[in-house]
This record gives structure tokens, C-alpha cells and sequence, in this order.
């Protein structure tokens, strides 16, 4: 049976998801909702990019390191299931 790989690995994605959730909470990401909205009718430019912080730096390597393990989960998982198709668990 297949279960028990599937149900660990969509309680890891969970885990995963409200991990990021969270920290999208904690740093702002939702803070201003009445502004997003006019956001695509403003026709100002927007301004230069400076330099990318340190934290901010970190905070994209830490989404792209999740990004490529959620990818190596799904990978692992169907390895598996196509290596161990019709063979019981155990």
C-alpha cells in the first residue's frame, strides 16, 4: 500500500506550507490589503532597485531551497512508488 508515503508526504507539504504561511504573517506580506488593489491602476514607475539586503538575500535562497526540496519529495515519492509498484510495504 501506498498510503502511509502519500499521507507523510502531504503532512510534510503541510508543514512546509504553514511554516511559509507563517512567516509571510510575521513579515508584513499581508499588512496593507486596501492598497493592493489600486496597485495595477498606479501608472507611476516604479523606483530603482538598490542593493538586495543581507536578510533579503538569505530569505530567497531559504524559498529557493524549499522550492527545490518540495520538488525532490515528489521526485522521491514517485521513485518509489514505480520501484515498489505491486509490492507490498513491509
Amino acid at each position: 500500500m501506498y498510503f502511509p508515503y502519500f499521507i507523510t508526504y502531504m503532512t510534510v507539504g503541510f508543514a512546509i506550507t504553514l511554516v511559509v504561511f507563517l512567516w509571510a504573517l510575521k513579515s508584513g506580506q499581508f499588512s496593507d490589503q486596501q492598497r493592493a488593489r489600486f496597485l495595477p491602476l498606479e501608472e507611476e514607475p516604479e523606483p530603482a532597485a538598490g542593493k538586495a539586503s543581507k536578510i533579503r538575500r538569505i530569505e530567497v535562497y531559504a524559498l529557493f531551497l524549499l522550492a527545490i526540496a518540495g520538488l525532490a519529495a515528489s521526485a522521491a515519492v514517485l521513485v518509489f512508488a514505480i520501484i515498489h509498484g505491486g509490492q507490498p510495504a513491509g
